[in-house]
């Protein structure tokens, strides 16, 4: 629940096999830093390595973060 325009690193990602892969596959590793471009209503906005993506509520909430 970082605000916007912060910047996290990612410490670690509490979810299944298959949601960690896909998460993984989108560039979210443990290490990357994100970038918080919206976290208000809907979707949260992240830019990773140069790519801005959405995740759901429920998605973000299983990625353990800390402000960098």
């Amino acid at each position: 629940m970082a605000p916007p325009g912060s910047t996290v690193k990612i410490v670690k990602i509490y979810a299944g096999r298959g949601l960690t892969q896909r998460l993984m596959e989108l560039g979210l590793t443990n290490g990357a830093e994100l970038r918080i471009l919206k976290n208000d209503v809907g979707p949260l906005l992240l830019n990773v390595r140069g790519v801005t993506i959405a995740l759901g509520r429920g998605v973000a909430s299983k990625i353990l973060v800390e402000i960098v």
